[in-house]
């Protein structure tokens, strides 16, 4: 049997009814666009969170570039991240002409090191911008420390962590506001592109509304502040508000797919994920580590299973940012790290028999390397 590192066609046979009752919905709505769907969800995401506003987007790279608009960072503004992080992170810093600067990760769990950030602030710098990186949370007390103390904008880059917590709190719900993407793969995906920002700031809000609709407010056509054409769709919206309220059912999927894997591979020499004390791991995807990693991809094609690698290349040594200067081995834990870590298959859907045979698969390898 294929297996793939992830796919959706199982859970989508499991809910097609219902997803196909919510385009219906839509279609017969007449509102197509910031339509009851739209604002519905809105409302229900920022529920779940216990936050007092959200603003949809088209995708979560526009999540996080007018996240940032909306708190103020511009063109020469510095924002702190890491770069073992999926490109967008950072293509939506350079977006809005802000300068992306990097500190390393943790080579425990590959989140950002907060140890390293204050020796990278300076005086243009405006925001920390932490990824909740493969499902769980970053150290958002010290994130916050920090950022009280330099008078630092906060935003939660929450586009893999949905539903993820640290000591009780969701994510997305520590910083100024928290950027999301709905893209098929997450463990809250649309059938096709979204995103969503949450803020419990008001005036946040007003900026991100203006600035998804052309810069418009309460008079259609007339442009208040310059924005963009960035709103999602109410066909999304409504698939979205039926599969939130299945949301907790997906994460208790992914854990347990995640116990299985830890039960059939614990004992090998791949070093699986860990989840830090107090945080509660999503598992958006199932990040683990060998040194002989490609030679392991590439035998597992011959069982016909497929993997991913999350990612093969820090942003940092792509072409698209050698403007920015960083000399290859001033981030030697992401360095390092991309060049051992994968991803095996896992989203709630994926059956036992399917994870056994990559088990099985995965130690047949290991046992000839």
């Amino acid at each position: 049997m294929t297996i793939r590192v992830w796919d959706y066609l199982a859970e989508y046979r499991n809910e097609r009814a219902d997803i196909l009752d919510a385009v219906e919905t839509v279609f017969e709505s007449g509102q197509l666009v910031l339509g009851p769907s739209v604002r519905g969800f809105e409302e229900e995401f920022a529920a779940y969170h216990g936050v007092a506003h959200c603003v949809s987007v088209d995708n979560g790279t526009n999540a996080i570039k007018l996240g940032l608009q909306a708190l103020g960072v511009g063109p020469g503004d510095e924002v702190i991240t890491v770069s073992n992080t999926a490109a967008p992170t950072v293509v939506a810093i350079d977006a809005i002409g802000a300068v992306p600067v990097f500190v390393d990760i943790r080579e425990e769990d590959f989140l950002m090191d907060t140890g390293q950030i204050e020796a990278a602030i300076t005086e243009r710098t405006r925001c920390l911008l932490p990824v909740h990186l493969y499902g769980q949370c970053v150290d958002m007390a010290a994130i916050g420390r920090i950022a009280a103390e330099y008078g630092l904008k906060v935003l939660e880059d929450c586009a893999q962590a949905h539903g993820a917590t640290q000591g009780g709190r969701r994510a997305g719900t520590f910083g100024d506001a928290a950027a999301f993407s709905f893209y098929p793969t997450k463990v809250l995906g649309a059938y096709g592109d979204g995103g969503a920002v949450i803020t419990g700031d008001a005036t946040v809000e007003a900026n991100l509304r203006r600035a998804r609709y052309y810069g418009m407010e309460k008079v259609y056509y007339v442009v208040e502040t310059p924005g963009h054409n960035s709103r999602l769709d109410d066909v999304q919206a409504e698939i979205l508000r039926r599969k939130l309220t299945r949301l907790d059912d997906y994460l208790k999927g992914r854990r347990e797919v995640a116990r299985r894997y830890a039960e059939g591979l614990g004992d090998t020499g791949i070093l699986l994920p860990t989840t830090n004390p107090g945080n509660d791991h999503v598992h958006y995807v199932y990040v683990v580590r060998h040194p002989r990693r490609d030679e392991i991809i590439e035998a597992l094609r011959a069982y016909d299973i497929h993997l991913n690698i999350s990612y093969p290349w820090p942003v940092h040594t792509m072409r698209g940012f050698a403007k920015l200067g960083v000399e290859p081995g001033s981030l030697p834990v992401t360095e390092r790290l991309a060049g051992e870590i994968f991803s095996l298959p896992m989203y709630p859907a994926l059956s036992a028999e399917k994870q056994d045979e990559v088990i099985r698969a995965v130690r047949a390898v290991l046992a000839r390397l």
